[in-house]
């Protein structure tokens, strides 16, 4: 299988892999790459060294500066192009993927029938009903049936708004379109600014 294939590995990544190798005295070492969570967020990505009693039948592999890389074929199909970089920051280092394979929330356009049915059940029940303590939702985007959603304003940070979601919103947008398996919140509620709404007297 040809690099170009598969993955693709930066001078600092095959360095830091040959050091490991050369910390580890057992014979024959390969390095499996693999995907432990294909999340349309953060896919969960993992490295490992390797000895030969460890790797699968139906593994792929190939050659790469002085070592061999390992990768499942359900991992394979989600690595295909991937970028393996070594990085060193102030907060650490380790191994930065980068996968054109996983597209980001919300960088396609939102459209189709189920979109129109959540857009719409969330403008005329969910935000009516989160507006009292001066929050809002919003739909970020629908894959596999699954819907992320935002919560702004007096949501964004509340304590309540993992509540609000599982006993509220999910039951609303479920009630209009039984195809949905699931509602996730993706908002960074940390950031709140105003996470604790009150109301003027």
């Amino acid at each position: 299988m040809a690099e170009d294939q598969m993955l693709v590995f930066s001078d600092a990544a095959r360095d830091q892999i040959h050091a490991f190798m050369a910390e580890d005295t057992s014979d024959s070492l390969a390095v499996r790459v693999s995907v432990q969570g294909s999340s349309p967020i953060a896919p969960e990505y993992e490295m490992a060294l390797i000895e030969p009693h460890e790797r699968e039948a139906d593994d792929q592999t190939f050659e790469t500066s002085g070592f061999e890389v390992v990768v499942d074929p359900k991992s394979a199909a989600i690595l295909a192009g991937t970028e393996i970089d070594w990085v060193e920051s102030l907060h650490g280092a380790g191994f930065r993927f980068v996968n054109p394979n996983i597209k980001p929330l919300g960088s396609a356009p939102l459209e189709g029938p189920l979109v129109e049915r959540v857009e719409r059940v969330i403008a005329e029940r969910v935000n009516p009903g989160v507006a009292s303590h001066g929050g809002t939702v919003q739909l970020v985007d629908i894959r596999d049936n699954i819907v992320y959603v935002t919560m702004g304003g007096g949501c964004q940070g509340c304590g309540m708004a993992s509540v609000t979601l599982t006993q509220g919103i999910k039951e609303m947008i479920k009630e209009a379109a039984p195809e949905v398996v699931d509602v996730q919140d993706v908002t960074d509620h940390a950031a709140g600014a105003t996470p604790y709404y009150a109301a003027d007297a």
